[in-house]
């Protein structure tokens, strides 16, 4: 096989993978909106002792089902980081970020089982439950960041990035992402334990000096994300106006025009008072807000680098150890 198709090979299933845990990550936030978190017992990895357990109610097969889409995503990270040490040199690019995201895998399992033993899970209301999420969200997006990242490069066969010359704004940008994201999550949390009955009756709730600590934070992510989103959409215009590529341009005007669809999302969210398709709709959208991002600033930094002389590693560096 020659090594330019090799390559392009690796591309395609590393986008491939990719693709295949937005549904993964969307069916983790369903069996948490659905109550189905303690679906299988207190038990993990098994779903109540049983490899494949009989008689599954409805939580449970929701339940199992995530469990069963993750091993398979698993399986599918083990094969693209193993893939990626046969094709590609050493200290080539492609290879630490797939090992990167086959951490961030390990450590997504790791977080969803402590959900699962600490019973952090259906209609829990523990301080230690919002702990948990917000550090498995954010772990879920570095994962989602790696793996883009793990594709982005090995499409355009770049063997090294120089992060460093990428605007300061820009990088800020996922920070954003993230935090906006964190306080979303726990929104959501809020809509699912204490749903409202109408939009008037939701923010009584909120501003209510008894209720719980979920609903005061529930109404503070519309005023973050409103200022996320004004913070990301200014950064990926500065791109627009200043870079020098046209993939560069692409990726800055789909972050920006996800950044407004989201924000429109979220409205719509909140005037259906948070029903679960929606919930799923919006963290979708996020999702691929997300995706985009990372490729914006490997985009930008890849036009950087070659202003300055360092253009991407040749075809050849890339080989197939027989």
């Amino acid at each position: 096989m020659a090594p330019e198709r090799a390559r392009k090979q690796f591309a395609r299933f590393a986008w491939l993978v990719l693709v295949y845990n937005i549904p993964v990550i969307l069916w983790g936030a369903y069996v948490r909106a659905s109550f189905s978190g303690a679906g299988c017992g207190a038990h993990w990895p098994f779903c109540n002792g049983s490899v494949l357990p009989q008689h599954m109610a409805a939580p449970m097969a929701i339940e199992f089902t995530h469990r069963a889409m993750t091993s398979v995503d698993t399986i599918m990270v083990i094969g693209l980081c193993v893939w990626a040490f046969l094709i590609f040199p050493r200290k080539h690019a492609v290879r630490l970020y797939v090992v990167l995201s086959l951490v961030f895998l390990f450590v997504e399992a790791l977080l969803g089982a402590g959900l699962v033993l600490l019973r952090y899970v259906a209609r829990d209301q523990s301080a230690g439950r919002v702990w948990y999420l917000s550090a498995h969200l954010t772990n879920t997006m570095l994962l989602l960041g790696a793996l883009t990242i793990t594709a982005c490069l090995a499409w355009k066969n770049l063997g090294r990035m120089q992060f460093r010359r990428v605007p300061s704004g820009l990088i800020a940008a996922l920070a954003v992402v993230v935090f906006v994201s964190i306080s979303g999550v726990i929104a959501a949390l809020g809509d699912m334990l204490y749903p409202a009955s109408s939009l008037g009756a939701g923010m009584r709730q909120d501003f209510s000096s008894a209720s719980s600590m979920l609903l005061r934070l529930r109404m503070v992510h519309p005023l973050i994300a409103i200022v996320g989103a004004a913070y990301i959409v200014w950064a990926a215009w500065r791109v627009l106006n200043r870079s020098a590529t046209g993939a560069a341009h692409r990726m800055a005007a789909y972050v920006v025009t996800l950044t407004a669809f989201q924000l429109a999302v979220g409205a719509v969210y909140l005037s259906l008072l948070a029903p679960l398709w929606m919930q799923l709709s919006h963290l979708f959208v996020v999702d691929l807000l997300w995706i985009f991002l990372v490729a914006l600033v490997i985009e930008t930094a890849a036009s950087l680098d070659t202003a300055a002389g360092r253009d991407s590693l040749p075809a050849e560096a890339v080989h197939r150890v027989y």
